[in-house]
């Protein structure tokens, strides 16, 4: 149950973030409620993994960060691509890029 909580707090906390930095950024791709949706969408096709599914790996720390983080951007990058066809390849990564940037270093600090 623990967990679940830490998850939940780390959840919304992403969440929270990734909509701060990544909705302005997608401005282009539509309206503010369908960016609102696709942050959401994207968060949580890749947060439930970063936390539960990829520490089965068992990957050093520093690694891991990587790895997931990646799966993350990658991810959030394509949901974002095809929630917003206007939109350019570079333009969805580098709002996903930005927003998992800034969100992990949030992480780190408060961690």
């Amino acid at each position: 149950m623990a967990l679940l909580r830490a998850w939940l707090t780390a959840f919304a906390i992403t969440t929270s973030i990734e909509l701060l930095v990544a909705v302005p950024l997608l401005a282009a791709g539509g309206s503010r409620a369908r960016r609102i949706g696709a942050v959401c969408l994207a968060q949580l096709a890749t947060h439930p993994s970063v936390w539960f599914i990829w520490p089965l790996l068992g990957l050093p720390r520093a690694q891991f960060l990587l790895v997931a983080e990646g799966f993350a951007i990658v991810v959030e990058t394509l949901v974002y691509r095809f929630s917003f066809e206007r939109l350019s390849w570079a333009r969805c990564l580098a709002a996903s890029a930005l927003a998992n940037g800034v969100s992990v270093l949030v992480g780190l600090w408060l961690r």
